[in-house]
């Protein structure tokens, strides 16, 4: 096996190269990276360099055995592997970026933005000679426009798992993951097999093996139904092509990522009780029957882990706390979601970022509110707000991801955001969440907002952000006094919720793609009141996000 291994790796680049690429080769990073010395575009973005605070991913692995340790290594060089994709599907060859005459402050902020555009300032070049980041990254060639793809007859043009590349005659084409990355993606599938010979729980070798399988043939559901079933395993593994984020021009493509993580027994004890609440809470949301008539799976989970390494679209920009997956709407349907909370990294941002950041722009008499308790809780039940509200649009048609096309991840991740805040409100009152007060949750959502506009207002979560921010303003949820600080408004904030949520419930129910359009170009934008108090945040030098420190030397598995 080794050997094959080798040999896999050493032809991987030039062939993997050879068949992502194609006429994209024409995208300009990679030709200005080849010809061009480049450097910071200006001043104000070289201070942005110091925006990430770093932050090390380790673990007490003394009660592991040496068979799980040997299987972590094998898991973390996957990884490694499916960051090598992501970085062909954002950028190209990084090699190409990170061999040019560069300082070595832009390399290292080119390895945190996994090209040289500053995914927390809005995408913007911060090299220079180099163009804006094309909408639609790798997965589409350079010179096609919207039209174009619009108007091609495939009925698979919309895949997950495929590139849109041009054909000998200049057509539109269509090419499989599985085909296009071949070579690499038969050395991850190796180790996911080695990696399930070693593992001691049974569920979990099983999904690995099938996860191979489906790393190779781009049928990934099987694979999700197995993830599900799993229950007791003390390690876990997401992999795969996943989010559709990168995607901008449709949010059709999926991009490569990993975690490796160590399940956190304790807390995912007192966290197991929440998912069971959510057809109650389903039947309960402020909107008419037909928009919450689907009923949410009924073996979804919710479980704490800390994570010992990220790779590919996870790592990139500001880092992923919490996850909710499968994506899939006939898994969720069938089986429901994971929701899998990353404590470690949760610690990580409340206590370099939130505290901080609460000190400069929470009004001091609510600063008392701002916990980590309280930190978890809304990013906690952010993920499982995924499971409520409706998958389908009413009309039959399909689903709301389809609909709403690239404004589907913001509407998504903007209906989390206050479904959460939903779920805290009625769960508070039922007496379920017993820790803290509801002002507690109400004031670290607030500057959770700060925290997470500082990331832009480009991708889907900043635009989910941004929406948030501007309607709780619009409905007095919340007020600035002339010091600059903020203070909740305890009853506006409640009916703020419930009004955000009806909106959001309903475009998706409609599949109302113009109006989800309209909410976005309206209200998920930057402020200049807003932009002015984040500068303040970067005067006081409070990071906008953090870095990782991780692998296997930092674990202790060299």
């Amino acid at each position: 096996m080794k050997s094959k291994i080798s040999l896999l790796l050493a032809s991987a680049t030039c062939l993997v190269t050879l068949s992502a690429c194609g006429p994209e080769e024409k995208a300009p990073e990679a030709k200005t990276a080849e010809t061009t010395k480049m450097t910071w575009v200006s001043e104000e973005a070289r201070k942005r360099a110091d925006i990430y605070a770093p932050y090390t991913l380790t673990a007490d692995l003394s009660a592991y055995s040496d068979n799980q340790k040997e299987m972590l290594k094998i898991l973390i060089s996957a990884s490694e592997t499916m960051d090598e994709l992501y970085w062909l599907q954002a950028y190209g060859d990084k090699n190409k970026l990170l061999d040019a005459d560069l300082p070595e402050d832009a390399k290292e902020f080119v390895r945190h933005n996994y090209g040289p555009w500053d995914r927390l300032d809005s995408d913007k070049p911060f090299l220079t000679g180099v163009g804006e980041k094309p909408l639609g990254a790798r997965f589409y060639p350079a010179d096609m426009s919207k039209t174009e793809f619009e108007a091609w007859d495939n009925p698979d043009k919309d895949g997950l798992y495929s590139l849109v590349h041009r054909d000998d005659a200049g057509n539109l084409t269509l090419v499989p993951y599985h085909k296009a990355y071949a070579i690499k993606l038969e050395k991850v599938a190796e180790e996911l097999r080695a990696a399930s010979r070693l593992a001691q729980n049974a569920e979990f070798a099983n999904y690995l093996r099938m996860r191979a399988d489906a790393i190779l043939s781009d049928d990934f559901q099987a694979s999700d139904m197995a993830w599900m079933d799993m229950k007791s395993n003390p390690v876990e593994l997401v992999i795969g092509p996943i989010e559709t984020y990168e995607d901008r021009l449709f949010g059709y493509r999926a991009a490569y990522e990993s975690y490796v993580l160590l399940k956190d027994m304790a807390w995912s004890e007192r966290l197991s009780k929440y998912a069971a609440f959510l057809p109650e809470l389903q039947r309960g949301l402020p909107v008419p029957e037909e928009y919450k008539a689907e009923v949410p799976g009924t073996d979804s989970d919710l479980n704490a882990y800390d994570v010992i390494y990220y790779a590919g679209h996870n790592n990139a920009g500001s880092k992923t706390i919490a996850i909710n997956l499968p994506n899939d709407e006939q898994v969720q349907l069938a089986k429901g979601t994971r929701r899998l909370q990353l404590k470690n990294a949760m610690k990580a941002k409340f206590d370099q970022i939130m505290l901080p950041l609460s000190e400069v722009l929470i009004a001091p008499d609510q600063r008392q509110h701002i916990t980590f308790n309280a930190f978890f809780a809304n990013t906690m039940f952010h993920e499982v707000a995924h499971g409520l509200g409706i998958k389908n649009t009413l009309d039959g048609t399909g689903t709301v991801r389809a609909a709403l096309k690239e404004t589907a991840s913001a509407l998504e991740e903007g209906k989390a955001d206050i479904l959460g805040l939903y779920m805290v409100a009625k769960l508070h009152e039922k007496g379920e969440l017993p820790e803290g007060e509801l002002m507690d949750y109400y004031t670290t959502f607030l500057a959770g907002i700060f925290r997470s506009v500082r990331f832009g207002a480009t991708e889907a979560h900043g635009q989910a952000n941004m929406v948030r921010f501007n309607y709780f303003q619009e409905a007095g949820a919340f007020s600035r006094d002339d010091s600059g600080h903020y203070h909740i408004n305890f009853d506006a904030f409640e009916e703020a919720v419930a009004g955000l949520s009806r909106l959001i419930l309903t475009l998706q129910g409609d599949g109302d793609y113009d109006g989800a359009k309209k909410l976005l170009a309206e209200q998920g934008v930057v402020h200049e009141a807003l932009a002015a108090d984040l500068d303040r945040l970067a005067r006081a030098n409070i990071p906008v996000d953090v870095y990782f420190i991780q692998g296997e030397e930092v674990l202790g598995l060299k």
